[in-house]
């Protein structure tokens, strides 16, 4: 497969301005058509398996209003700092959302959230050694945040609620299915 684009981007035009932006892209594709596609604009984002300390997965319950409902999640957060490295975001969300800090943190892959309309992409990482810690001081989780219920479960218990469909936020699958493999 090759990286080479046959699809260039002749225009671009942004159509609304917000947490995410949405852009349009007109493309001329290799048969000579032009095309519009609608692009989601978002910041790249962290997601972490943490491991605590008695081999637990720590997931979060947290309300997502574009389904409707709770989900159970590993800690994710956006990248919002500048110049902050994903593994340092990944070390900064895990202690806002859980208080636990961990002992390694390690790269398991980076994913394309949804490649046919967002360029949102997301840095998985698996944290061992967590443990808990205070409170980030002077943070106050905000809206949904301050709503998340933590859990620690065994890892093949997660996995199970992953192959259940309990679980089925993509990085969380993701997530927790490469965590799985890692530590065999």
């Amino acid at each position: 497969m090759s990286d080479t684009a046959w699809f260039e981007t002749v225009g671009r035009r942004t159509v609304y301005e917000g947490r995410i932006d949405v852009r349009v892209d007109a493309v001329t594709t290799p048969d000579g058509d032009t095309m519009e596609r609608e692009i989601a604009v978002a910041l790249d984002a962290v997601g972490i398996v943490p491991i605590d300390e008695r081999g637990r997965v720590l997931l979060l319950r947290q309300y997502r209003q574009p389904v409707g409902a709770y989900l159970l999640e590993i800690p994710a957060g956006v990248r919002d700092v500048e110049g902050e490295e994903p593994t340092e975001t990944a070390r900064r969300e895990l202690h806002e959302e859980t208080s636990h800090e961990a002992d390694v943190i390690e790269p398991l892959t980076a994913i394309w959230n949804s490649a046919g309309w967002s360029t949102e992409r997301t840095h998985l990482f698996l944290a061992t050694g967590c443990r808990v810690v205070d409170p980030v001081e002077g943070f106050v989780p905000k809206a949904e945040e301050a709503d998340m219920e933590l859990l620690a479960l065994p890892l093949e218990a997660a996995i199970a609620a992953v192959e259940g469909g309990e679980i089925v936020d993509a990085k969380s699958v993701v997530g927790l299915l490469l965590a799985a493999a890692r530590l065999g």
